[in-house]
């Protein structure tokens, strides 16, 4: 039911006591001129808030460019990179229920302000291993380190290295353990991370909050909008930045550059992840300087001084004319209780334990939130590995990876749900047809993710790994393939990463695994002869190799662009679904319960799928790995190369498993929809006043526990959004 704010403030004059507004009493030019000084507040904060959503955004994001930078650089599995990744949703849990209980009674825009110095913190906490641990060490054999040591890669017979070079590198070895065996920097990196969700916690419901409450209430959703707008370009920035740092070393600045044996294309290659940070880290301190001087209140508009409430909740109390002087009373009881005048948390959880139950009550709005848990943890899972999965799928580079990322598949996912919303509107969509649209949206977007199966290049071919060293496929355990009749004579470690690229494009683990008994050149130029393993692979003319795993054939690269179309197309289908799936969250509930939904929904995906979602893709990941590399005091570090086949099939399948099982829910939706709406409702859902899921009459007291939660937290100018 429309009603005008004139008849809302009539309302409240006549059923409560409320002090005299003298705004009447003032000059015309008064009012304008205060007004002016409202939108001018206000559209400080707006600009203020979106930088800081900007900077949120961007270092979010950066975070995901940089996985397998971390994993290499710390040596850690990628299931303990999901871990680090899902301690920013951990962090964020931590606080959210003060925040949002208690954040509306404080300085809100300085609250803001603490947030991105903690969020700040954070990020530079997560830098600070590089300047703690030592250079980055990869593994190389000496003559392409150093070219005044003459040690033939294929030790026959040890006595060639002398015994005080041999007890040398042992002691460094020694010395490093006792180094590393004290520490595992990568807690830095997870505790970074943990502080990041603590600083961005109150940024979105305080800021949120405070727009809908000083802005003019038709301008509120077009602000929401601009602020949202800004936090997509967001990760367009962060993915771009994690390609420019992915081209320089890790130590830049600390080694001679020119010494650096390994190439960007190279696995053991680590890129200047931390230098990101130290640059996101600095934007979220400019972003929260602003904020230290709004101020805590503004005027407000003048057509929202003589209400406390948006038109929307204002709406709502006149629909229910039943018992208004009581409802208001306990309110007014209920914000003591918020105060801490009255102990009565059993009236609270009185309250609170129906509005639970009527919300669970909904079959609709519990269906839907399985169908979300589940389709989010297929998207965040996809997301989160997918700059590995281009990597070792296509052996792209990870500069490159983090550019189209970046440049292509973000604006896709933002063009998609800007589509969603438009589609919306254009066609007067109701709720089933909101539903419908969500639905096909996931169908056909993980339809053409099934046709990525189709679209991966095969293993390379690794001597001792994916084939054998007479060139057909190994039919023994991979370790013992590692050894052959061709470097039976050579001391070789089976542990050892040091790729070499033979002429007869094979790569081979190491050059001694290669039997190579000669070198020339240093660094990035050496070049190995007499390589007894290669001279006798079947297609072999010539026994040299180079330092450097071979590269991808250009089936490969064709693969990729291909790979490149359909998941710029999947990406943009299913983004399509986001927006009318969150109108359809909304209008299947009660407007009292509104926000007290969104948080208990915004709560489940967060623990039920941004925290384990990156953990157990991680370990399904790792059991795709071929060669592990070893740590310099033992024990196992990073995956070194990955069964590309099965590493497809792994991430893929997971991905789509979870989103077929996601559409079956959403199935389940559409029919229990069908199902509790009528024809007359489904016209009037169009028309945007009632929707489908309204057809129940509404007989609780609008007055709950939840009523507290829409005051603080997700207000309704948001979730009309």
């Amino acid at each position: 039911m429309e009603v005008s704010s004139k008849e809302n403030t009539q309302f409240f004059s006549n059923n409560t006591i409320l002090p005299v507004d003298r705004s009447s009493f003032k000059s015309e030019s008064s009012a304008s001129k205060n007004e002016q000084s409202c939108c001018g507040g206000i559209k400080i904060f707006l600009g203020a808030l979106s930088f800081v959503y900007f900077a949120k955004a961007l270092s979010g994001s950066y975070l995901k460019s940089t996985i397998t930078q971390i994993e290499r650089r710390f040596d850690i599995p990628s299931s303990l990179v999901g871990v680090i990744d899902g301690s920013f949703e951990i962090g964020n849990l931590l606080i959210i229920i003060l925040v949002s209980y208690f954040g509306a009674k404080l300085h809100r825009p300085r609250i803001i302000g603490a947030g991105c110095l903690i969020m700040s913190a954070g990020t530079f906490l997560i830098a600070m291993p590089q300047f703690f641990m030592g250079r980055y060490r990869y593994e190389r054999f000496p003559s392409t380190i150093n070219s005044t040591v003459s040690i033939s890669p294929c030790l026959q017979d040890k006595s060639q290295t002398t015994l005080s070079t041999l007890e040398k590198s042992q002691a460094k070895i020694n010395a490093g353990c006792e180094k590393e065996a004290g520490s595992s920097m990568w807690i830095y990196v997870l505790l970074g991370n943990l502080l990041r969700g603590i600083g961005e916690t109150p940024i979105q419901p305080l800021g949120i909050a405070y727009i809908d409450d000083y802005a003019v209430e038709e301008n509120a959703a077009l602000y929401i909008g601009c602020v949202q707008t800004v936090a997509i370009i967001g990760p367009i920035f962060g993915f771009l930045l994690g390609s420019l740092c992915a081209k320089l070393y890790v130590d830049i600045g600390f080694v001679d550059l020119g010494k650096v044996a390994i190439s960007p294309k190279d696995v053991q290659w680590v890129g200047a992840w931390w230098l990101g940070y130290l640059i996101a880290g600095v934007i979220s301190v400019l972003a929260g300087i602003p904020f230290w001087f709004l101020p805590k209140h503004l005027s407000k508009p003048g057509s929202r001084k003589d209400s406390s409430t948006s038109s929307e909740h204002s709406r709502f109390i006149v629909e229910e004319n039943k018992d208004q002087r009581k409802s208001y009373q306990h309110q007014a009881k209920l914000a003591e209780m918020a105060k801490g005048k009255s102990p009565g948390f059993s009236s609270w959880l009185l309250n609170f334990l129906p509005s639970l139950k009527n919300l669970f009550g909904n079959p609709v709005y519990i269906l839907y939130l399985c169908a979300s848990i589940i389709q989010f943890n297929s998207l965040i899972g996809m997301v989160t590995y997918k700059p590995k999965y281009i990597e070792q799928q296509y052996g792209q580079t990870s500069s490159k990876t983090n550019f189209v990322i970046g440049l292509i598949n973000i604006p896709a996912v933002a063009f998609g749900i800007f589509s969603g919303g438009l589609i919306m509107k254009k066609f007067r969509i109701g709720v089933l047809g909101a539903a419908k649209l969500s639905l096909g949206s996931s169908f056909f977007g993980y339809l053409l993710l099934l046709s990525l199966f189709a679209m991966g290049c095969e293993n390379s071919d690794v001597a001792g790994l994916t084939v054998s060293y007479h060139g057909t496929k190994p039919m023994t355990d991979y370790e013992q393939a590692l050894f052959s009749e061709c470097n039976s004579g050579c001391s070789c470690s089976k542990n050892d990463w040091d790729p070499i690229c033979g002429e007869n494009g094979v790569t081979y683990i190491s050059a001694c695994l290669a039997g190579c008994q000669a070198s020339n050149g240093s660094g990035k130029n050496t070049v190995f002869f007499n390589c007894s393993c290669v001279g006798t692979f079947e297609s072999s003319q010539s026994s040299s190799a180079v330092v450097g795993p071979c590269q991808k054939g250009n089936e490969c690269s064709k693969m990729f662009l291909y790979f490149l179309v359909i998941s710029v197309i999947t990406s943009y289908t299913l983004s399509v679904g986001g927006t009318p799936g969150y109108i359809l969250l909304l209008r299947c509930i009660k407007p009292h319960l509104k926000s007290f939904a969104l948080g208990i929904y915004t709560l489940a995906i967060r623990v039920l799928a941004g925290i384990p979602a990156p953990l157990y893709f991680g370990v399904a990941i790792d059991t795709t790995c071929l060669k592990w590399g070893s740590k310099r005091c033992g024990g196992r570090g990073a995956c070194r190369l990955y069964d590309s086949s099965a590493l497809r099939h792994v991430y893929l399948g997971l991905t789509l498993v979870l989103g077929t099982v996601s559409i079956f829910f959403s199935v389940a939706v559409l029919w229990a929809l069908r199902k509790r709406s009528s024809p007359q409702d489904e016209t009037l859902s169009a028309n945007g006043e009632r929707g489908a899921c309204g057809t129940k009459s509404r007989k609780d007291n609008f007055v709950n526990s939840d009523q507290l939660i829409q005051s603080t937290y997700w207000p309704e100018k948001e979730t009309r959004l």
